[in-house]
């Protein structure tokens, strides 16, 4: 990947695509700005040898662009890029709730593609969706997927299902975190140690994923497996089934994509 890529905004899911991509390929040449937090830049230069630059020298010297900003300030963004010709650019959102026609609006003709990577990608394992705006070449579109298979896997899907994306992959981990937090706790209330604890549900959680990545079975069928009738696993999963686990889990899923439709919905005037 040859191509030099600008970070333009410096928070958490920027950091983890710039250690993500710095793992892959230490010598890729990689700009960021930040306009409002200088010293959080000044941790990416010493953490991954970034080039932190201004906006004007970051544009005029990055083939592709990614914004990633909070939701609430692309506009502003936007804005600004309007001073630069970004012509043979790629520019890539990675803000949630961003619809490609606040986009088209202030940068016509410009090559936009909206993504949704997950913070997994700083381990290399993050699961991307990707939605392509009309003026994105195929040798752009490649680029794209380039970038984020480098640290992942992609899927490219209609922008009208980057919400539904949203609310599994994209937010996804913190769903997995909240578990695996509540099951440590669980553990230490039963009389193990906080390190006992710890271990215990992270080695599980690892070696379920592999299990579910690797089978050829399906998750229903891998829980009957190891679920002997009137046996351990059978009383827990019950007080799962009780407690109505599998509809707060769709609650919660349709709440996140609620949510980033919201903030698509403040855009409708575009």
């Amino acid at each position: 990947m040859s191509q030099s890529i600008g970070f333009i905004g410096g928070g958490n899911i920027a950091e983890a695509m710039i250690s993500g991509l710095k793992k892959t390929n230490s010598a890729l040449e990689i700009r960021v700005t930040n306009l409002s937090n200088h010293g959080r830049i000044q941790g990416l230069v010493d953490r991954y040898k970034v080039i932190a630059a201004p906006l004007k020298e970051l544009v005029e010297d990055s083939r592709v662009l990614i914004i990633a900003v909070k939701p609430k300030d692309v506009q502003g963004v936007l804005k600004d890029l309007t001073d630069f010709s970004l012509q043979d650019k790629l520019v890539i959102s990675v803000a949630a709730g961003v619809p490609l026609k606040l986009f088209n609006k202030y940068l016509p003709g410009v090559a936009v593609v909206r993504a949704m990577p997950n913070t997994s990608t700083a381990v290399l394992h993050s699961m991307t969706g990707l939605a392509r705006g009309d003026n994105v070449t195929d040798e752009q579109a490649e680029i794209g997927e380039k970038i984020f298979s480098a640290t992942g896997r992609i899927m490219w899907v209609p922008e009208k299902n980057i919400n539904a994306l949203t609310a599994i992959s994209g937010s996804g981990p913190a769903y997995f975190y909240l578990f695996a937090e509540s099951l440590i706790k669980a553990g230490i209330e039963l009389g193990l140690s906080e390190e006992e604890a710890e271990i215990l549900v992270l080695e599980t959680l690892i070696g379920s994923g592999k299990m579910i990545a690797e089978s050829d079975k399906s998750p229903g069928r891998l829980r009957e497996e190891v679920t002997s009738p009137n046996g351990t696993t059978y009383a827990a999963l019950n007080v799962f089934m009780d407690e109505k686990l599998a509809q707060t889990v769709l609650n919660a899923a349709k709440a996140c994509a609620k949510r980033a439709e919201d903030l698509e919905g403040e855009y409708s005037e575009c």
